[in-house]
């Protein structure tokens, strides 16, 4: 009596097991399948061309880029964490990217959208952050990234300019000197930039360009990704990648900003470049 006792509990153990890990494994799985686990699939969500397990949906398809998919996908493409951006916003983007007339599609070779790197470089040994600004080129039959902005605090001082008083400069009557006083003007190498246009924009790219050729700076590592979008007219959003427990993680939309003409998005570009001081 007691070894059928026993068998009877180790049966049911037996069962418990098996159940409870096929309930965990259809978790896990679920969690795999809501995860937006790389760009390209965030494309082709935002899209509506694939499936809930990542099966690629084709023209021909009937679910291929379908409004009743489409509206389903993007309501979960956003960082949900985020309070920043209200739920009357996310329901005015996706009522404007589904439009009926003129639907929204995310073009991967578009233009119109650009990464951003936060990496880390080694200048004279010492660590400092510099962020590229990447955007995809055509290049002959295909396309590649290339470095198209850099920003750098370090290189803010090769450009400081006092600009609350009166500097250095060049007399409005240089000109009957043949411009002799340039060689007073550049024998003060810290304030090179007081003789510079109003106008003039510093370019980091340049100088860190020329750092890099001179061998004084050298690449260690990349900190952090993110990619900014202007594809959708009168919006502007960002994607970031989420690493963390649960359904919401992956690649996920993690700011959102209505741009209601040239002069805001101009003006968001500036900031987004660190251009706007």
């Amino acid at each position: 009596m007691r070894f059928v006792n026993r068998l009877v509990l180790f049966l049911f153990m037996l069962i418990s097991h098996l159940v409870g890990a096929q309930l965990l494994d259809k978790d896990d799985e679920s969690k795999l399948y809501a995860e937006t686990k790389q760009v390209n699939q965030f494309f082709r969500r935002f899209n509506g061309e694939e499936d809930e397990k990542g099966d690629r949906y084709y023209p021909k398809d009937k679910q291929y880029r379908s409004e009743k998919l489409r509206k389903k996908y993007i309501g979960i493409l956003f960082d949900a964490s985020n309070r920043n951006v209200s739920a009357e916003l996310k329901t005015q983007f996706i009522k404007d990217v589904l439009d009926k007339t003129e639907p929204a599609i995310l073009d991967f070779h578009g233009g119109s959208w650009f990464a951003e790197v936060n990496t880390t470089f080694a200048m004279e040994g010492k660590s400092e952050p510099v962020t590229l600004f990447m955007e995809l080129e055509q290049d002959h039959l295909g396309s590649k990234w290339v470095i198209s902005k850099v920003h750098a605090n370090m290189f803010e001082s090769y450009f400081k300019r006092d600009t609350t008083k009166v500097g250095k400069f060049l007399h409005p009557l240089s000109h009957e000197l043949d411009f002799m006083n340039l060689r007073r003007a550049f024998s003060y190498t810290d304030s090179a930039s007081q003789f510079t246009v109003k106008r003039f924009v510093p370019d980091h790219l340049s100088v860190f360009l020329y750092e890099i050729k001179k061998g004084n700076l050298k690449f260690r590592t990349v900190e952090q990704l993110k990619f900014h979008f202007f594809q959708i007219n009168g919006w502007y959003f960002e994607l970031s990648e989420f690493n963390r427990p649960g359904y919401n993680t992956g690649w996920l939309i993690s700011n959102l900003v209505m741009v209601n003409n040239e002069s805001e998005k101009n003006l968001l570009l500036k900031y987004l470049y660190y251009e706007g001081k």
